[in-house]
């Protein structure tokens, strides 16, 4: 059998709850409206959030590939690809977006990130588009490459 006091407890919690609901303050997130302006063949990824208020962007793939290039010329290569735009080979976290948003768009095959790695100056990470597992291996190696541009979220 239920008890007054029971009940009366039960009212309290419901007070409680109600009175930290009522307490919440609407958190609200705005994107200023952004106009992509793409060039033919590229698409857009999606977007990266900025990491330790560096600004948030998008992420362009751009449709050439280099095949079987080592990572030094695949640097170089993805550079002097996109005269209009400042153009690199995607660092790892933006692959991962590469591979989640766009993968039908690379061979199943390694490719290049523009990460050296940390304590092996002669190694660089790669993404496999066919399984999505990022690694390092040498420079010298040859890997396909795809090169990506950026642009800003202006807030």
């Amino acid at each position: 059998m239920i008890t007054l006091q029971e009940i009366k407890q039960k009212q309290d919690e419901i007070g409680a709850m109600i009175a930290a609901f009522e307490s919440y303050k609407d958190e609200k997130i705005s994107f200023p409206a952004t106009t992509l302006s793409l060039e033919p063949g590229e698409k857009n990824a999606g977007l990266i959030l900025g990491k330790d208020g560096e600004p948030d962007y998008f992420l362009i793939l751009l449709p050439d590939t280099a095949a079987d290039i080592n990572w030094n010329d695949a640097v170089k290569w993805a550079k002097k690809l996109n005269s209009k735009h400042e153009s690199s080979l995607p660092n790892r976290r933006e692959q991962s977006l590469l591979f989640a948003n766009l993968k039908d768009d690379f061979e199943e095959r390694a490719y290049w990130s523009s990460d050296q790695h940390a304590s092996s100056s002669d190694c660089a990470w790669y993404q496999s588009f066919g399984s999505g597992y990022q690694n390092y291996w040498t420079k010298d190696d040859q890997f396909q490459a795809r090169a990506v541009r950026r642009i800003l979220v202006i807030q």
